[in-house]
């Protein structure tokens, strides 16, 4: 087959956007010159790669086999990349990290630090649900990803870096606010506002909830933390949250925590990545930076900062 590089870039493109503009934007050229050179890509495979429905590109079986190939040979290239600058003492590249919804209000703080110690490093962060970040993970698009919960059916290289507990929290002024201690079966009669089926913190709360031989009745299941509490603020019932989501000026107003025996639920943060993935030097400085920053709190000095190295 004849492809060119470029090509196997602008198809990875179009398996990322989702279609032909977003792919031609991507790539700097124009959107006739994009379809062309998709229409050559599809003729040297010989099998139709995508096709367009209600304006949204779906790939083929070949398609999917060729994308998960030409991300394989970018990763590996920008890989190569890295380590020649890092042989003429440079630390630029690219990084990309995808991190589940909750994650946003703890990682984006460490991204930071971690751009101020490498400016010219460019940072690519996608912030979803669990679900859409466990499907990130396994067709393999980013470098790192952040979860609390991570799926245990892949071969993964996991490393826990923070504590994430959760708590349940209700509306300043709840009667049982005034409480030392409360037990679950006092919460019989409360309604519960939870994260939707499949999110971290709903997975590990439902499997509290089991465990204790709970049946938490359910009054909404909203997809983010802002809705949760402006629900639970609204006095729509309690909810279960990890704690890393709610800010100190929330606790002082609108919500308390309530003191639930056996709460806060453990659960940790993971970084994690396919075991078979050789990481870039960037993402292997990144992890270790997480880990670092996470371990120390405040974080290393700055003439702690790791040297960008090869992999061996």
């Amino acid at each position: 087959m004849n492809i060119t590089f470029r090509q196997l870039r602008l198809f990875l493109a179009l398996a990322e956007t989702g279609s032909v503009s977003g792919a031609a934007r991507a790539m700097h050229v124009t959107q006739p010159t994009a379809s062309m050179q998709l229409r050559e890509v599809t003729e040297a495979v010989g099998l139709p790669l995508y096709e367009v429905i209600g304006r949204r590109v779906h790939l083929t079986d070949a398609g999917r086999e060729l994308a998960a190939t030409a991300r394989g040979i970018v990763d590996t290239w920008e890989a190569f990349g890295q380590r020649i600058n890092a042989m003429h003492g440079l630390t630029r590249g690219r990084l990309r990290v995808a991190v589940v919804s909750t994650a946003k209000y703890f990682v984006p703080r460490l991204l930071g630090r971690f751009c101020a110690r490498y400016p010219d490093i460019e940072i690519a962060l996608e912030v979803l649900n669990r679900d859409g970040v466990v499907q990130r993970l396994r067709d393999n698009m980013d470098d790192l990803y952040v979860m609390s919960l991570p799926p245990p059916d892949m071969d993964l290289e996991d490393h826990v870096f923070l504590s994430n507990p959760l708590v349940l929290i209700a509306w300043q002024g709840h009667p049982l606010a005034k409480r030392r201690r409360i037990a679950l079966a006092d919460l019989r009669n409360e309604r519960f506002v939870l994260r939707e089926r499949g999110s971290g913190t709903r997975l590990a709360t439902d499997r509290f909830f089991a465990a204790q031989g709970f049946e938490a009745p359910t009054r909404l299941e909203l997809g983010s933390n802002e809705a949760i509490k402006e629900a639970v603020a609204g006095r729509l019932g309690i909810a279960v949250l990890s704690k890393h989501a709610l800010r100190s000026s929330e606790l002082e107003t609108d919500l308390c925590v309530l003191p639930v025996q056996g709460m806060p639920i453990p659960s940790q943060w993971h970084v994690v990545h396919p075991r078979a993935k050789q990481l870039s030097p960037i993402a292997q400085v990144f992890r270790e930076h997480l880990l670092a920053e996470a371990s120390n709190g405040a974080g290393v000095a700055p003439g702690d900062r790791p040297p960008l190295q090869s992999p061996p």
